[in-house]
């Protein structure tokens, strides 16, 4: 008689958390506007192994944050709708296993699967490397790829408010060390979520910094038919090949093996506030994630067109920065990096909301067409002297 041998396989595709009950980050704070809850834990196993998650629940949204990545937001989940994208990258993963110093500049990638990763702080663009060839900066900075030094949860009973603080430092020994404070803020029953960062220059001298918000979204927000809603001031196409494609650049279609990414830079029309919004939505309105930001801040909008294979990463980036992602020398000589003075903080805004039903779709769009009336876009047909290297 054949021996019956038993196989218990621990499919390690999909990432565990061990999640801690006891943490004094996993709480159930009741407000006037309803509970908020938070769990505090752990990813164990594989590339994810020791990333450290916390989950804030607002009764209407699941919002999942890695402070071991940035203080990074992996997905955000609501009414049943999953907002994210599918990576090739089976992540998270901890920044250990990212080899951000690749000799090819781009080993950045090798960890990249969140809805939202900021880029920074140093630089944030393209890779750049000197005349013997030798890397300078890599792929999209550091600042993803570094741990929260220190984490908690401030909350207010009569608002229904709830933020998670953390610290990020970038330093390096006689060039460098901006600290990072950010406050993830948000409220019960709300499906919005406010980043609010605040960069501190600790040297004794003058720095220089760069910072992008790389949000990205895949399916079933992306989908054939979705488009972007956005008020262009001024577009332009980052290269040729972009450029081939500028009639149809807000819009996305089916996902298709072997496509090369599109990219177009641009500054939105804002508001008396400096605020503008740029949306990603369906085509039968009735789903989408909207992006408002401060202009004064944050000028310069990207939008990263990746619609590939699913299995290649079928995504679209909506990305508002201080500059356009060249290399740092080049966005240096144009004037588009941020200046710091010892001691001193710059600070950046940008909220996200998730988008359920056409009632919210129609709002978004109604305050990105009455930003549009204000100002007629320029649209360049090839790329822009300046924007592009």
């Amino acid at each position: 008689m054949a021996e019956i041998v038993a196989l218990r396989k621990w499919d390690r595709r999909e990432p565990q958390i061990a999640w801690d009950s006891e943490s004094p980050l996993s709480m159930d704070v009741e407000t006037r506007m309803g509970n908020v809850k938070t769990r505090h834990g752990r990813f164990v196993g594989g590339a994810s192994d020791n990333v450290e998650v916390v989950e804030i629940d607002t009764g209407v949204m699941r919002v999942i944050v890695l402070p071991t990545r940035g203080m990074s937001i992996w997905k955000i989940e609501a009414e049943g709708i999953r907002f994210g994208w599918d990576s090739p990258v089976n992540g998270p993963v901890h920044p250990s296993q990212v080899p951000l110093f690749d000799p090819s500049g781009l080993g950045w990638l090798e960890g990249f699967d969140e809805l939202v990763v900021r880029c920074g702080l140093e630089s944030n663009g393209a890779p750049e490397f000197d005349e013997s060839g030798k890397l300078k900066y890599p792929l999209h900075g550091r600042i993803g790829n570094l741990a929260a030094d220190s984490l908690s949860i401030e909350y207010d009973e009569a608002s229904g408010r709830l933020e998670l603080i953390g610290e990020v430092i970038e330093s390096r020994l006689f060039f460098k060390r901006l600290r990072m404070r950010t406050r993830l803020r948000v409220h019960a029953g709300s499906y919005r979520v406010d980043l609010l960062d605040d960069v501190t220059n600790e040297l004794s001298t003058p720095a220089t910094m760069q910072l992008l918000y790389h949000i990205n979204v895949g399916s079933p927000i992306l989908k054939p038919g979705a488009v972007l809603e956005a008020a262009c001031e001024e577009l332009a196409p980052k290269d040729a090949l972009s450029a081939s494609e500028l009639d149809a650049w807000n819009q996305f279609d089916k996902p298709e093996s072997g496509y090369q990414e599109r990219v177009y830079f641009a500054n939105l029309v804002s508001d008396d506030s400096s605020e503008t919004t740029a949306m990603l939505r369906t085509a039968e309105r009735n789903r989408g994630m909207a992006v408002t930001f401060n202009v004064s801040q944050l000028p310069n909008f990207i939008l990263w067109k990746n619609t590939g294979a699913k299995s290649d990463g079928y995504v679209v980036g909506m990305e508002p920065a201080t500059n356009f992602p060249n290399t740092r020398s080049f966005e240096a000589e144009q004037g588009r990096v941020v200046k710091i003075e010892p001691s001193e903080t710059a600070s950046f805004r940008l909220s996200l909301e998730v988008l359920t039903d056409e009632a919210a779709v129609e709002k978004v769009s109604s305050r990105i067409k009455g930003l549009a009336a204000i100002h007629a876009p320029q649209i360049h047909d090839d790329p822009k002297a300046g924007w592009s290297m």
